[in-house]
């Protein structure tokens, strides 16, 4: 079985139903050792593409990662772009918003940690929890300081929704490809995730009754991911619905996915100029007199 990205991307303009979405398909690798060859691999075209987006110094790429507790989020981010130059990536995680987040707009704390050109930047989760969490939770609302004329508004997720859009569409056409993925976890394997949290002392501290309370507004949460995919996919920045049941293959999909869109971007090294060329010449010179 091959890889395609846009097997995993969600349709544009399209209701999105994750009933009907897999969370597990059959692995592209035959065993442990045929998953790690593979992944060097993907690692290997990743690096290549990531030092020419550097170099190239025109585009940067900004992935998103959303999903429910225990769906491999950090795992996948760590295998993934375990290659990539650390000077040339950035990685932040998006939890419970300080005193100073929530005394701005909701997509200001997000704004400020973007990547710059050249750069890859990864947010684990992002300014899509205000659509997500905060819609499954909205007493959280109020403590975003909001007025209370749009507390009450009807039409505030439309609003998020609709400013989440523009503002992506704005980074597309400042040299920003946004990616953004949704990694797909059944509650079963949740609940087998869980467990393993208590069951080995190494996974405790991952472990919080918060996790159990969250786990009970699942069809909340579902019902918020549906909505949420099909308001915001765009041509431009797409959300791809990655099975993630299968820890290995889902790194493997997500890997695929980001090297095929960097790879789409069309960049290449700089052309070294005639200009640049000479200057090279008589550097050549001084350090060979």
């Amino acid at each position: 079985m091959k890889i395609h990205a846009k097997d995993y991307r969600a349709p544009h303009g399209k209701k999105v139903r994750l009933a009907r979405w897999a969370t597990k398909v059959q692995p592209v690798y035959k065993s442990d050792k045929g998953y790690k060859d593979l992944l060097v691999d993907d690692v290997r075209r990743l690096s290549e593409l990531q030092r020419t987006l550097y170099a190239s110094n025109s585009y940067s790429v900004l992935l998103i990662f959303q999903a429910m507790d225990a769906a491999g989020k950090d795992g996948a981010i760590s295998h993934v772009m375990s290659g990539v130059n650390p000077e040339g990536c950035d990685v932040h995680s998006f939890k419970q918003p300080s005193a100073e987040e929530l005394g701005h707009d909701f997509l200001w704390r997000t704004t400020c940690r973007l990547p710059g050109r050249g750069r890859i930047g990864i947010f684990n989760r992002s300014y899509y929890e205000e659509v997500l969490v905060v819609r499954v939770h909205p007493e959280d609302l109020v403590a975003e300081g909001l007025p209370r004329p749009l507390l009450k508004d009807k039409s505030l997720w439309e609003g998020r929704f609709e400013s989440i859009v523009n503002f992506e569409k704005h980074l597309d056409r400042n040299g920003t490809r946004v990616i953004k993925i949704f990694l797909h976890l059944s509650k079963a394997e949740q609940r087998r995730r869980l467990l393993d949290r208590i069951d080995e002392p190494d996974k405790n501290w991952k472990f919080s009754l918060a996790d159990v309370r969250e786990r009970r507004l699942w069809g909340k949460y579902m019902r918020a991911y549906e909505d949420c995919i099909t308001q915001t996919t765009t041509r431009g920045s797409p959300w791809y619905i990655v099975p993630a049941d299968d820890k290995l293959n889902a790194r493997l999909i997500v890997s695929r996915i980001v090297t095929e869109a960097i790879r789409d971007l069309g960049i290449s090294m700089p052309e070294v100029t005639k200009g640049r060329r000479r200057e090279l010449k008589e550097i050549r010179r001084q350090l060979s007199g």
